[in-house]
């Protein structure tokens, strides 16, 4: 299938032919659905916090952070802007092709933009672009203003990373979403030094601009809150792009005969997670964030979730250093009782249905399997009509069953049985992760044991005008983390505000008081 010169450039990308080849496979086989068995609901694989508990677990985090954990903070940031304006992109292009105002302006949300133009943190840079062709701003044709918000000659805000535009007004200065993840990293993942600590993965072209801004707000911050701050970036490894194919399932060449691989989505980020050194990891996506006045909500759920977590870790630790350091023969049957009561009713898992452990052997296996994985406790929010993944008891390959955030391209929509239990789900993902990748002795896990490599995804693209078929490595919060040991908390929907389009930044939660 392939000539010395495709493994060569396999070889130069750091892939491996083995890999290449299985995606390939991939692309003729199709990935199976993952079975879900119910939805996960409230008291039935979903928690609930009291006030007095969300207190309680942020004392828990609190402590352990005073006692010297390290925590660190991880954000996809990656993502292009160019999305948040594609209507303005369009109306823009309508403009180009001579066509009138009122045909340019159609296209949804448009209007309603340049009307509150007034009320984007980046309207008074509009302002200065203005000031200095001598125009007042009021006075700017519609067709140049979205040239200046868009285009290079402007803002380039639809050449730039989300994490770099102006979100959110404030007297001392517009934030971006880089700056508010800065905030609150001083409020929930600064150690005991005050270190706070931050990583940031970025696209290649983009890596120095990201650079450039922290040099500029870094001394701002770090004054206001008192910290010092240890930012990172990394991006996604050549290695984890995937290979393209034609609909023929043969390798798609580029016009001068090489291979093409793709980024495959934000999956190739858990090698860059597994990088990374801390106890305790925060992950929120980059554009999830709000202005200071809603931000104490925000918080303290993130503390109550690492509360949450470092108290079930503490639980699990214990069995983890039973089943390491006594002789399998050496442990009595209450402690396996007690083991499978905690796997049964605090961790949501059920061992297979057609598997009975009538050995000691057998079920010391079973559960130093299970009891030793990483850890994550899922905010979850009550199902508004966002799009995105749910929480689930789904059956793993073992047979066994367990709680996993399913995507909806994981569900058979057309089995009437799997499409009623997605159909039910109360709660969705906002991705609000909170994450232990480390075992009893301090070692940390290779993540990469622990994802599913069955649940990928295939979509159709182009290039060059050529339709050809790409392939998604395992979700980071699906599939890439289906064999961590997961605890769903519901966490109030005011804790998720993304921004999709630019328009949404004119949602109350993102204007100032």
């Amino acid at each position: 299938m392939f000539t010395p010169e495709d493994i060569k450039q396999i070889v130069a990308r750091g892939s491996q032919i083995e890999t290449v080849e299985q995606q390939i496979e991939n692309f003729k086989t199709g990935f199976p659905f993952l079975k879900i068995t119910e939805a996960a609901s409230q008291y039935h694989g979903l928690i609930k916090l009291s006030s007095v508990e969300i207190e309680q677990y942020i004392s828990v985090f609190d402590e352990k952070v005073s006692e010297g954990i390290e925590v660190l903070k991880f954000v996809p940031a990656s993502g292009a802007a160019s999305r948040m304006f594609q209507s303005l992109f369009t109306a823009l292009e309508d403009f180009h092709k001579g066509k009138e105002q009122s045909e340019a302006m159609k296209h949804r949300g448009v209007s309603k933009f340049l009307e509150q133009l007034d009320e984007f943190a980046f309207y008074d840079d509009l302002k200065q672009i203005a000031s200095k062709e001598n125009i007042a701003i009021e006075e700017v044709p519609a067709q140049k203003l979205l040239s200046w918000v868009l285009l290079e000659q402007g803002l380039n805000y639809g050449n730039l990373p989300k994490g770099l535009l102006k979100f959110h007004s404030y007297p001392d200065g517009n934030r971006t979403p880089l700056e508010e993840h800065l905030v609150e990293g001083a409020a929930y993942s600064r150690n005991k030094s005050s270190v706070v600590h931050l990583h940031f993965t970025v696209s290649p072209e983009h890596h120095a601009i990201f650079d450039k801004h922290v040099a500029e707000v870094l001394p701002k911050y770090e004054k206001l809150f008192g910290v010092k701050y240890q930012i990172s970036f990394s991006q996604q490894k050549p290695s984890t792009d995937t290979i393209a194919v034609t609909h023929e399932n043969e390798p798609f060449r580029n016009h001068d005969g090489n291979l093409l691989f793709r980024p495959a989505g934000h999956g190739a980020l858990l090698e860059n997670l597994n990088d990374l050194e801390a106890d305790i990891i925060f992950i929120k996506n980059i554009d999830n964030v709000v202005p200071d006045q809603l931000k104490k909500t925000t918080i303290d759920y993130k503390k109550a979730l690492a509360g949450v977590l470092l108290n079930l870790q503490e639980q699990i630790f214990y069995y983890q250093k039973m089943l390491k350091e006594h002789f399998n023969s050496s442990l009595e049957s209450a402690f396996y009782a007690e083991a499978a009561n905690f796997l049964e009713n605090i961790l949501n898992i059920t061992p297979p249905s057609n598997q009975y452990y009538s050995e000691k052997e057998e079920l010391y296996h079973y559960f130093s399997n299970k009891f030793n994985r990483p850890i994550r406790v899922c905010g979850m929010v009550k199902n508004l009509g966002e799009p995105g993944g749910g929480p689930f008891f789904a059956q793993n390959h073992d047979g066994s069953v367990s709680l996993q955030i399913a995507e909806s391209s994981q569900i058979d929509f057309n089995n009437p049985e799997q499409a009623a239990i997605a159909q039910n789900a109360t709660h969705f993902n906002p991705v609000d992760l909170v994450c232990a990748v480390k075992n009893y002795e301090g070692k940390k896990y290779n993540l990469l044991d622990f994802s599913d490599p069955e649940t990928g995804f295939i979509s159709s693209k182009s290039k060059d005008g050529k339709e050809l078929k790409a392939q998604e490595l395992p979700g980071l919060w699906n599939g890439a983390m289906s064999d961590w040991n997961t605890i769903f908390v519901e966490v109030p929907v005011e804790t998720f505000n993304p921004v999709k389009t630019v328009n949404d930044l004119l949602r109350k939660e993102h204007q100032p008081k």
